[in-house]
Parts: structure tokens; sequence; C-alpha cells
């Protein structure tokens, strides 16, 4: 894969890696750093729907998602190895409610977990970037490359306050 198809973050989470399996695999408490609610539990190989919903972490990153409060939030859930690996479906930035995205690809988001000296090593990757429309490609890397580093602090956050 081409570095424009591709944005890969890591950080080491001073936590068990039980607790960072629950806080990426539970939809309740993914949605709470993450920044939405869903309307029921992940399942592998199912869609999971919700409604973006400010951060409960991070007073500065909630004010940035309250534009989007409300809006639809749709993936679909790939794969739940426990305290391994979670991985979903999306369709990136994809928020434009005047626009169908549905005939576009979505790309692949990796959680993967390895234990670390210290904690739990957390590779988020998201792939498939590719596929997306040429006019929306660009915009739609570069806006998930500075989500995904804001979303690293909201997991550390995360953890940090709910021990």
């Amino acid at each position: 894969m081409s570095d424009d198809d591709r944005i890969e973050k890591q950080v080491l989470l001073r936590a068990p890696i039980a607790r960072v399996w629950e806080a990426i695999s539970d939809a309740n408490k993914f949605g709470a750093w993450f920044g939405v609610v869903f309307d029921g539990p992940f399942v592998a190989g199912a869609p999971a729907t919700g409604r973006i919903t400010p951060t409960s972490v991070d007073p500065e990153v909630a004010e940035q998602q309250k534009p989007y409060e409300g809006a639809a939030f749709n993936i679909v859930v790939e794969r739940m190895e426990p305290m391994r690996l979670f991985s979903f479906r999306w369709r990136p930035f994809a928020l434009d409610p005047d626009v169908d995205y549905s005939a576009e690809p979505m790309t692949l988001i990796e959680f993967a977990l390895d234990e670390a000296a210290g904690g739990v090593m957390l590779t988020i990757t998201e792939s498939g970037f590719a596929g997306i429309p040429l006019e929306r490609r660009l915009k739609a890397f570069a806006a998930n490359d500075r989500g995904w580093t804001a979303q690293i602090g909201m997991i550390q956050k995360y953890l940090e306050r709910h021990a």
C-alpha cells in the first residue's frame, strides 16, 4: 500500500490489556471517548449505528465535535479477536448530509493490541483510501490523519479517568 492509502498511529497505553480491550470493543466505552452514542453492542460481521455526540473526556475536542452532534454514525464491525484485534469499516469523512456516500467503498480501521513493557501498544491503522473518489480522497485522508492523532489522546484520557 502506498503512503497515501494508509494511516497508522501508535501509542503506549499504561493500562492492563483487558481494560484497553474493553475501551475499544465495548460500544458504550468506545463511544464515550470517541464521541458517539451507539444503538447497541458491537457484533462481529454486523453493522453498528449511532449518532455523533461530543466526547466526554476532553472539552476542547468535544467543542470541535459539536457541529456534527446528532449526525448519523455508521460502521460495519469486521473482527473482534479478544485482547488482540478490533476492526470495522466506514466511509471516511462522510459528513455532508446532502451527499449520498453509499456507493463509495469503505476504509478498514484496525485497533491492534500488543502487550509491551509498561502497558499495551495500541496500533490504529486505517487503510483503503485509494478507493475513495479522487475529489474527496486527499481531504478525507488529511482529516482522518488529524482525527486519529486526536483519538489517541482521547483513549489515553479515557483510560486515565476510568481506572
